[in-house]
């Protein structure tokens, strides 16, 4: 079931929440980056059926800043989606621009470089 706009593959959408940590001074670039991100980037987003996307900037504790992000995947193989979106070269030279900006935290599982959360709650 699918319940989102534009879904065409009629599987049901998972949402995924993420975070990363971000130092006080990468802040305004990283800004500045997503205020025009590359089209080639936003299609590819789409292509692996990642919707809904968005990412915010908060700050825990005194110098402590975090990105959370939060996407809806409306595919039925997210494990290749995502190869597919680390395969594309626009991709790889966007992640050079803001990877160096982002500080994965320290408890993320080995493979990942924005750790995954679990969700507790959702209503529609």
């Amino acid at each position: 079931m699918c319940f989102t706009t534009g879904c065409a593959t009629r599987h049901p959408v998972q949402r995924y929440g993420n975070v990363i940590g971000i130092k006080k001074e990468n802040i305004a670039e990283y800004k500045r980056l997503h205020e025009a991100v590359w089209p080639e980037v936003l299609a590819k987003i789409r292509e692996v059926h990642i919707q809904n996307y968005s990412i915010y900037l908060g700050q825990l504790e005194p110098n402590e800043y975090y990105l959370f992000s939060y996407f809806e995947y409306a595919g039925n193989d997210f494990k290749a989606d995502m190869a597919k979106m680390a395969a594309d070269p626009q991709t790889k030279e966007w992640w050079t621009h803001t990877d160096p900006l982002q500080s994965p935290v320290p408890l993320r599982k080995q493979d990942e470089w924005w750790a995954g959360m679990e969700e507790v709650f959702h209503q529609d």
